[in-house]
């Protein structure tokens, strides 16, 4: 079942951008990009000269040989920092490198972002149909194709049409009954999948990090001081949350990650220093250890089998950094890379609500039978504990927001509210506080929350009835995007300049004035604001109310108690 749309609409100019600056809780250990979509960044480095970056500009940053990067940015600066996964750096430019980004990148370098700043906390290919593709009948792959890349689909679809005798001998060999039997054994979708996230907030922090980059190399002790833990207790959180210990439980992180890479066509070498082993004799111990094959054979294996193709998030996110040197390297302006294809998750449920917002092209959530549309502008809280799953269709983009504990948001149902272009910049410069180290010194997390909250109780407050008729729609639309206005709560009765006709449509259509009508969308809104923890003093401007107790007696008069009885009523409902 698709739901029609019914959003609430961002109103108004969005709030001015605040300078940021860079406040990394560690060392470099990863390789950073840094690039200027707006405004001014100021970049230094160690003790040598600051660099300017403006619009358009962007420099990359090796992690060896700096022990300190000091960023900051002007207000009304957005700037993108790209952290590529540590095992990049290898690959990547080996000296600190300033370049223009060209024309047709830049949402490229959004969507890279935001690939490198989701959680990797969800299954990339299922475990059970990577086992599946493994058990199914295939041909032997051609030879392995250069410089990483998977082979081209016109090669494997030849050897599959016209099979050699040596891959028909490989074959038979490979499908015996002992072979089959270790699969079996060791390619479970239990051993395929990642391993099982811990609860305790600061080994919850370790554990996305690295699901993100796997290739840290982090001592236990230095993460701890990252989450503001002790060695000790990140151990203790990881055993008795997982049943690992911290080592095991990384060892089966970069495993999970590696069989993603193998999948995705990266070689052995390349999967070796993108999941974090130092050799690749090291890897495939690991690997054979624990799935009964080595890293060759389940990338050749994998690549062979029908349906097989495609790329992970993660191996999504590894492809676009290996672009992204490659635009850094070339001299000429390079054609930007294609977008990502459409892509979905698997269905999965979250501890928290989780907003995220369509910046580019459309999307969807499914939840049970009903579909969520997702279109540009869209932010979306998509509640907690509801098993749900999301998509992006081809060359979208979306953003993560921020997230919400069940504590500070009661949410049972998913909330939308579109906003306008004009909230763009601002909107990305939220994603960028909340999901990277760039950020404001006074940085609140749940300043998106009262952002939303306005937008979220306007879209309920559609819920009073709304009037059919165009023009008195229009008007009902208009006072909803006014309401927090100086001088929206003043009595509309007294309005003797509205259209005869408009005021005869709301009576006929609401059953109400309009004056009664914008009352009681205001209260609705007030109510809203009330129950998720607003402050009265702060619902009455939010409403239009330059006093609180003109506003106190009003809210009695409709609800039958004052806004403070009101919050203690629905908080002892709550407990």
């Amino acid at each position: 079942m698709v739901l029609p749309s019914s959003f609430a609409t961002g109103s108004g100019c969005p709030p001015p951008i605040p300078g940021a600056r860079w406040s990394p809780a560690d060392a470099p250990v990863r390789p950073l990009l840094l690039w200027v979509r707006t405004g001014t960044a100021h970049v230094h480095l160690d003790d040598g000269p600051a660099l300017h970056l403006r619009a358009g500009e962007g420099v990359w940053i090796p992690a060896d040989g700096r022990a300190e990067r000091a960023i900051t940015t002007e207000p009304g600066t957005v700037a993108f920092p790209l952290c590529p996964h540590a095992g990049v750096g290898a690959r990547g430019l080996p000296e600190l490198t300033r370049f223009d980004v060209p024309d047709g990148w830049q949402d490229w370098l959004i969507q890279l972002f935001n690939l490198q700043v989701t959680p990797f906390s969800g299954r990339g290919y299922s475990p059970e149909a990577i086992e599946e593709l493994l058990r199914r009948p295939g041909p032997r792959p051609p030879a392995p194709a250069t410089a990483g890349r998977p082979p081209a689909p016109e090669a494997l679809a030849a050897e599959a049409e016209h099979p050699t005798p040596e891959g028909l001998a490989a074959k038979e060999r490979h499908l015996t009954p002992e072979g089959r039997t270790a699969r079996e054994r060791h390619l479970t979708p239990e051993a395929l999948a990642p391993p099982t996230m811990p609860r305790a907030r600061g080994a919850r922090a370790v554990a996305e990090e690295l699901m993100r980059d796997p290739a840290l190399d982090l001592t236990v002790e230095r993460w701890a001081s990252r989450v503001l833990s002790s060695a000790r207790t990140l151990r203790r959180d990881f055993l008795a949350d997982t049943g690992l210990t911290f080592e095991r439980w990384r060892l089966h992180c970069r495993l999970a990650a590696a069989v993603e890479f193998l999948a995705a066509g990266y070689d052995v070498d390349q999967v070796a220093a993108l999941v974090g082993f130092a050799s690749r004799n090291g890897l495939t111990r690991a690997f054979k250890g624990r799935f009964g094959l080595t890293p060759h054979e389940f990338g050749r294996d994998f690549s062979a089998r029908p349906g097989a193709g495609g790329l992970t998030q993660r191996a999504a996110a590894a492809r676009q950094t290996d672009d992204l040197i490659r635009m850094m390297r070339e001299t000429d302006t390079p054609a930007a890379p294609e977008m990502l294809p459409p892509a979905s998750t698997p269905s999965h449920t979250n501890d928290i609500h989780v907003l995220s917002w369509m910046y580019r092209g459309s999307g969807y959530l499914d939840i049970g039978d009903r579909r969520y549309e997702r279109e540009r502008g869209v932010a979306t809280w998509i509640p907690a504990e509801l098993e749900h799953v999301t998509g992006l269709r081809e060359n979208s983009v979306s953003l993560p927001l921020g997230n919400a504990g069940t504590a500070d948001l009661h949410l049972t149902a998913p909330l939308q509210v579109r906003f306008s272009s004009a909230w763009d910049d601002y909107l990305m410069f939220c994603s960028i506080s909340a999901r990277s180290a760039l950020r404001p010194d006074d940085h609140d997390p749940r300043h998106i929350l009262a952002l939303f909250a306005e937008q979220a109780a306007a879209q309920r407050a559609l819920s009073v009835p709304m009037p059919t008729d165009p023009r008195a729609r229009a008007v009902a639309m208009e006072c909803l995007r006014r309401i927090g206005e100086p001088g929206a709560a003043q009595d509309p009765e007294t309005d003797g300049t509205q259209d005869a006709e408009i005021h005869r449509a709301f009576r006929d259509e609401t059953g109400m004035t309009l004056g009664r009508w914008r009352y009681a969308a205001r209260m609705r809104i007030a109510r809203d604001l009330l129950t998720g923890g607003a402050q009265p003093s702060a619902v009455a401007r939010r409403i239009g109310y330059a006093h609180l107790p003109t506003f106190s007696a009003a809210f009695s008069r409709f609800h039958g108690l004052s806004p403070r009885e009101y919050q203690e009523r629905e908080a002892a409902g709550g407990r």
